[in-house]
C-alpha cells in the first residue's frame, strides 16, 4: 500500500481543494436562502473529511510521481470526484445515486447530458454548481491543480502528460509545469470573464451570464433554462456564444502563445486551424443549402442562423441548443453529431478524437492510396512542415481503432438493453465525444432521464472514457498496470 502513498497524498489534497470549491455554491445558497444550504453543508464537510483522511496518513510521502502514478491519479480524480460532486443532487434534489452520479460526471467531463428538468425553477445554487463543474472540468481538475501541487512538493509533469489531449502532448510551453498550467488557466479565466461580461451586456441577467460563460468556455452544455439558449431568443447572444465556443475549441496553447507574444502568428502556424475552420464553414454552408432544398427552412438567413449555431455547438462539443433540431431531416442531425467526433483541436476543452488525430489518420490513408499506385514512392506523413514520427502514427491508429471499437461495443450493449438503434448509437457517440444531447429519445428537446439505470451507467462510462482519451482509462484497467 505504501507504494501508492504519493498518489493517495496527491488525491487527498485534490479532494480538499475540491471541497473548497463547494464553498462557492454554499455561500450563494446562504446568501439567497434558496433552501439548498444544508445540502452544501453536508457535501462540504464530507468531502473535506474524506480528503483529510486520505492525506493525513500519507502526508510524509514526498516521493515524486512516476508515470504510472500520474495515470492512476488522473483516473482516480475523474472517476471519484463525481462521487462528491453529486452530493448536492443526492441530498437536495433526492435523485437516485445513478442519476446523481451521471449528472456529476456529465458536469465534470463537460459533457452536458442531463437527467434534470424544471431548470427554470431550480435553486440558483444548484444551477451554479452544475455549470461551475463544467468550468472546473473544462480543462481538467488535474491541470488546474498542477499549478498548486508543485508548491507542495508534488511533481506534476506526468499528470499533465496523461491529462493533456493530443498526440504532441509531451511538448512543454514553459520549462516548469506549474508555469505552463498557470498560463493556460490564465487564458481560460480571461476568456471566461470576456464571455460572461459580453452576455451580460447583451441582456442576460448577471447570474445567467456567468453560468452560461462557465458552460461555453468549458464546452459543457448545461443551461439554467429548460429551453437551453433558445429561452433568450437573441441573435446577438447566439453570435457571442458561437464566437467563444469557436475560441474554446482551439488549442489553448495557441491562445497562450498568441497572447504572450501579442501576435496572430501562432494561429497561422497551428496546422489544425485551417482544417478546423474550413470543415466547419463547408458543413454550415452545405447543411444550410440542404435544409433549404428539403423545405425545412424557406429563408436563407434563418436557415444559416440555426445551422451555424447548432453545427458549431455540436462540433465543438458545447451542446447548447436554440431550437429542436431533432425535427430536421435525419441526415442533418447525424452530420452535426458526426462533426463532434473530430472537429475540436488538441489542447482545447472540446471532446472527440481531436482534429490533429483526424488529420494524421487522413494523411495515413492518403499515403496508402499513393503507395498502391506507386509502390516505390516515398511519401512521409507530415503535419505542417514536420514529419510525424512512426510511433505517433501507430498510436493514432490504435486510438482510432479503440475509439470505433468502444462506440460499437457500447451501442450494442445499449441496443441489447432495449433501446432503438438511433437512440443507442447517438447516446454513446454524444457521451464519448462529451457532446451532450444525442438524437431521438435523448435529443435536444428531452433528457437522458428516459434511460434505464443500466443504460445510464454505460453513458457515464462513455463520458469518462472520452474525457480520459480512452487509453488513460484502459491502461489502468489492464492487469499489467498493477504488477510491480
Amino acid at each position: 500500500m505504501r507504494r501508492y502513498y504519493p498518489v493517495v497524498r496527491a488525491f487527498g489534497l485534490l479532494l480538499i481543494c475540491f471541497a473548497l470549491t463547494l464553498l462557492l455554491p454554499l455561500l450563494l445558497s446562504w446568501g439567497l436562502n434558496d433552501g439548498a444550504q444544508s445540502a452544501y453543508d453536508e457535501a462540504f464537510l464530507l468531502t473535506l473529511a474524506v480528503g483529510l483522511a486520505l492525506w493525513w496518513p500519507a502526508r510524509h510521502a514526498r516521493a515524486g510521481l512516476k508515470v504510472r502514478d500520474g495515470f492512476l491519479l488522473v483516473v482516480l480524480v475523474w472517476t471519484l470526484l463525481p462521487l462528491f460532486g453529486c452530493l448536492p443532487f443526492l441530498i437536495h434534489l433526492k435523485l437516485s445515486f445513478t442519476d446523481a452520479y451521471f449528472e456529476a460526471v456529465s458536469g465534470l467531463t463537460a459533457t452536458g447530458a442531463t437527467v434534470l428538468s424544471g431548470l427554470d425553477r431550480m435553486p440558483l445554487s444548484i444551477n451554479f454548481w452544475r455549470t461551475f463543474m463544467h468550468w472546473i472540468g473544462g480543462m481538467g481538475v488535474v491541470v488546474l491543480a498542477v499549478a498548486i501541487l508543485p508548491l507542495l512538493g508534488i511533481g506534476g509533469r506526468q499528470m499533465l502528460r496523461a491529462e493533456t489531449p493530443g498526440p504532441m502532448k509531451e511538448n512543454s510551453l514553459t520549462p516548469r509545469i506549474a508555469e505552463t498550467a498557470k498560463g493556460l488557466w490564465g487564458v481560460y479565466l480571461l476568456l471566461t470573464v470576456a464571455c460572461g461580461l459580453t452576455l451580460w451586456y447583451l441582456g442576460m441577467e448577471p447570474w445567467d451570464a456567468l453560468m452560461h460563460a462557465f458552460s461555453v468556455m468549458g464546452l459543457g452544455g448545461f443551461s439554467t433554462r429548460d429551453a437551453s439558449l433558445g429561452h433568450f431568443a437573441s441573435l446577438e447572444i447566439e453570435l457571442t456564444v458561437m464566437v467563444f465556443a469557436l475560441l474554446s475549441g482551439l488549442n489553448y496553447a495557441t491562445h497562450f502563445l498568441a497572447l504572450h507574444g501579442r501576435s496572430l502568428k501562432p494561429y497561422r502556424n497551428d496546422p489544425e486551424v485551417p482544417y478546423y475552420f474550413g470543415l466547419l464553414a463547408a458543413s454550415i454552408l452545405g447543411l444550410t443549402f440542404y435544409l433549404l432544398a428539403t423545405g425545412t427552412f424557406t429563408n436563407f438567413g434563418e436557415a444559416l442562423r440555426y445551422v451555424a449555431f447548432h453545427s458549431i455547438s455540436l462540433a465543438t462539443s458545447l451542446g447548447l441548443a436554440t431550437t429542436d433540431y431533432g425535427q430536421w431531416p435525419f441526415f442533418a442531425q447525424i452530420w452535426m453529431l458526426f462533426l463532434g467526433s473530430f472537429i475540436a483541436c488538441s489542447g482545447s476543452t472540446g471532446g472527440g478524437i481531436k482534429m490533429i488525430r483526424a488529420m494524421i489518420l487522413y494523411k495515413q490513408v492518403y499515403r496508402e492510396l499513393m503507395r498502391a499506385m506507386h509502390p516505390n514512392i516515398a511519401w512521409p506523413v507530415r503535419i505542417g512542415a514536420n514529419p510525424v514520427p512512426q510511433n505517433i502514427q501507430f498510436a493514432v491508429l490504435a486510438f482510432g481503432f479503440m475509439y470505433m471499437t468502444s462506440i460499437v461495443s457500447m451501442t450494442l450493449l445499449m441496443a441489447f438493453s432495449g433501446l432503438d438503434i438511433v437512440t443507442a448509437f447517438s447516446a454513446v457517440v454524444a457521451s464519448i465525444n462529451n457532446t451532450g444531447p444525442g438524437l431521438n429519445l435523448v435529443g435536444p428537446s428531452t433528457t437522458f432521464a428516459v434511460l434505464s439505470d443500466f443504460q445510464t451507467w454505460i453513458c457515464a462510462f462513455a463520458m469518462l472514457l472520452g474525457r480520459l482519451e480512452i487509453f488513460t482509462l484502459l491502461v489502468v484497467l489492464t492487469p499489467a498496470f498493477w504488477r510491480r
